[in-house]
């Protein structure tokens, strides 16, 4: 099949060929005919098979007729990140180039201003992440009553950075009567209650099994001590020829961390996460796009942000902690049918995140051995207590730790005979209640008599 045979206009199709595309993707196949009938679509697909040209074409299509008025869309595509919102937009201009359409980005890190301006003109297609959208809504800057199209992007991701209630409160803002197109790379029940909510009669697509990887990534274990990881990271980017890669760590502070050893190491590195600013995210990007940066040690931040064809390697520094995680970062290698490289970093703390991992893909991740990886599985690197010893096996001689245990369990010595005569001390509290009834017979209860109960007086 060819593009030729979705039912795409010429000029469409001028422009899909100016960018070197023939074959449209399973993904692309079976959407864009169902786009262009004006159906509710839900879309199930994994990472890196295109499944942003899929409504990103034929919606071109269906807005070259018509004319958006002073802040109100005509159509809307939610994007988890900042950098896959930068990313359909690109998209927007290769594909409409020979089409006359207004398109406006929402995102944070950009000035309110400049956003308000492009609004104020009136845009065909409005693109937006869901915070920087509903600032704008509070503010009266954008009208949502007349968007035609609603595109939800990535929902499972935006479900994991818990979006989906500001998702929600967008759509209260938007008509009934409207063509909503609905993606997912996994498909979990909370995911699949939200389409039944937004969609109205869909038809369901999926060309891959839900939260699969890709067929053309060759994925791989190497089981490291924590201390371990740095050389063996460093070891693995000189022997697998890497052309460029991504790292992912789960925290901010771990990517500063591997950016700086690796710098130091003499690696082209740069580093990418969620606390920089709009300006440095992209600029980094930028440089990672054009070959000036081969190496960019990220955050789940970029997981989904990323769409460079040629990404050689992805090595998983963290095992990550969702199953889903995995899917999306080993998505950024091995797209458009080419072949990738996928390495995970596994110490002993997280064979759970592994057998997660195993039990999501349906298969599993074969081990791979290099110099300064762990043989079998991994202890963890954290001192146990030696008291299980016997003294025996240490000539004798317990160790600090055992000698202190054993201190708290030996029998305290008997008290001298004069200290065990003397008559117990009353705590401070027990003494003075009776002193105080005693010496302030003047404020005791009437009708009482002289005892007084304690807890009168507390």
């Amino acid at each position: 099949m060819k593009f030729s045979d979705l039912g795409l206009s010429d000029d469409i199709l001028q422009a899909v060929s100016d960018a070197g595309y023939e074959t449209p993707t399973p993904i692309q196949a079976k959407a864009i005919p169902y786009v262009l009938m004006n159906r509710d679509l839900l879309g199930c697909a994994q990472t890196g098979t295109g499944k942003t040209a899929s409504f990103t074409l034929p919606m071109i299509d269906v807005l070259s007729h018509g004319r958006a008025r002073a802040r109100m869309p005509r159509s809307l595509i939610i994007e988890p990140t900042r950098e896959l919102a930068a990313q359909v937009a690109e998209q927007f201009e290769v594909y409409g180039k020979h089409h006359k359409f207004t398109l406006a980005l929402l995102i944070g890190g950009v000035s309110f201003d400049e956003q308000n301006k492009a609004l104020d003109k009136g845009v065909d297609v409005l693109i937006a992440t869901p915070g920087r959208l509903l600032d704008h809504v509070d503010r009266g800057k954008v009208l949502l009553n007349d968007v035609k199209i609603l595109v939800i992007d990535e929902a499972d991701r935006m479900l994991d950075m818990g979006f989906i209630p500001d998702v929600e409160k967008i759509v209260s803002h938007l008509p009934k009567i409207r063509q909503t197109l609905f993606f997912s790379a996994t498909m979990p029940s909370e995911i699949r209650r939200l389409s039944k909510k937004f969609l109205m009669n869909p038809k369901e697509v999926s060309v891959d099994p839900p939260a699969s990887t890709a067929e053309t990534v060759e994925q791989n274990l190497v089981r490291v001590a924590p201390r371990g990881k740095r050389d063996v990271l460093r070891t693995l980017l000189n022997e697998e020829g890497v052309q460029n890669a991504l790292v992912f760590c789960n925290r901010k502070r771990d990517v500063d961390a591997v950016f700086k050893s690796m710098k130091q190491h003499g690696f082209n590195v740069g580093a990418l996460h969620g606390d920089m600013d709009q300006y440095s995210r992209m600029e980094i990007l930028t440089k990672f796009k054009a070959g000036e940066t081969t190496l960019l040690v990220c955050s789940d931040v970029a997981a989904r942000g990323l769409d460079i064809a040629s990404v050689s390697h992805v090595f998983n520094f963290d095992v990550p902690t969702t199953a889903e995680d995995y899917v999306h970062r080993v998505g950024r290698t091995g797209r458009a049918g080419r072949k990738g490289r996928a390495i995970s970093l596994v110490t002993s703390e997280d064979s759970r995140y592994v057998d997660a991992i195993i039990k999501l893909i349906g298969k599993d991740i074969p081990e791979l051995k290099v110099d300064g990886s762990a043989p079998g599985p991994v202890k963890s690197t954290t001192v146990e207590s030696p008291a299980v010893e016997s003294p025996a096996a240490n000539n004798d001689k317990p160790v600090p730790v055992a000698k202190r245990r054993a201190r708290k369990a030996a029998p305290k010595p008997p008290k001298p005979a004069e200290a065990s005569e003397k008559p117990r001390a009353r705590k401070p509290q027990e003494k003075r209640r009776p002193e105080r009834a005693a010496s302030e017979d003047h404020n005791s209860p009437v009708g009482l008599g002289d005892h007084v109960p304690a807890f009168l007086l507390r």
